[in-house]
């Protein structure tokens, strides 16, 4: 299983449902490490340093990390790989995300991206697939989605896998775009839950359902708060309302700065 954090990480909900399942299964050390220096801007991706007492202790750069999540239980173990979408060399860098998987036997690959929607926290959260092989998301009994336009890194490691001849599927969840600057512990879950029931582990969680319940309350009060974003809210969960970007701006500010001071 596979998540980038960037353009396709939407409130951080792909990033952050396979952290919390690493978290949770107290997996730290990875395997494999992909050096950031071929693929990555500095600038645009800075470094994170931790200075204790006037020393450095420790430097954070933006790599690419496999860890093996061992299931005695089952005829085969998973391999979780985190990272950043990076800045250069796309192909070079997908093909080699996919070399890795290769020399350690995966045998097929699940992407997890996340986007933008017209859909309310109120609701399930939509989930939708693309696939090497479109006879793989009828197998698994995903929502297949069309879309042209520009893309993430999450499609190119799809295309990478594809002429490897690793089967692959990306599945997606859409988060209200209101809440766009939060992350989202419903998206997460929802994503975790959708991967287990494909790859074959429980990816739900108390502590997952224990966020989502406290993040929908705290949403439910910023959204009582303002009459004016109560108004949009129910007007999107209605389909009377598409994204309106004008008004929206304003919006998403007012319930960020409640979020904040919750």
């Amino acid at each position: 299983m596979l998540a980038f954090e960037g353009w396709n990480d939407a409130c951080d909900a792909a990033s952050g449902a396979l952290r919390h399942l690493l978290e949770r299964r107290g997996i730290t050390r990875p395997f494999a490490i992909i050096e950031p220096e071929e693929f990555f801007d500095f600038q645009e991706h800075r470094p994170q340093v931790t200075v204790f007492n006037g020393a450095i202790e420790s430097m954070k750069w933006p790599d690419t990390r496999f860890y093996a999540v061992e299931r005695p239980e089952q005829d085969h173990d998973l391999v979780v790989v985190v990272g950043e979408e990076p800045t250069f060399r796309w192909k070079t860098f997908a093909r080699t995300v996919v070399a890795v998987l290769a020399d350690a036997g995966v045998e097929s690959a699940t992407m997890l991206g996340a986007y933008i929607g017209s859909v309310t926290h109120s609701g399930p959260v939509p989930i939708t697939g693309v696939a090497t092989d479109r006879s793989e998301l009828a197998g698994i009994g995903i929502r297949s989605t069309d879309y042209e336009g520009p893309s993430g890194i999450v499609a190119v490691l799809g295309e990478a896998c594809r002429e490897t001849g690793i089967p692959a599927t990306s599945i997606w969840a859409a988060t209200p775009h209101y809440l766009a600057a939060n992350p989202n512990p419903m998206a997460m879950r929802a994503l975790l839950v959708e991967a287990g029931r494909i790859v074959g582990f429980d990816g739900d969680s108390d502590e997952l359902r224990r966020m989502e319940d406290e993040f929908i309350v705290q949403v439910d009060e910023a959204v009582a708060e303002s009459e004016d974003l109560a108004e949009y809210v129910q007007e999107i969960s209605e389909h009377r309302r598409s994204i309106d970007p004008g008004r929206s701006e304003e919006l998403v500010d007012e319930i960020e700065r409640f979020l904040k001071d919750v």
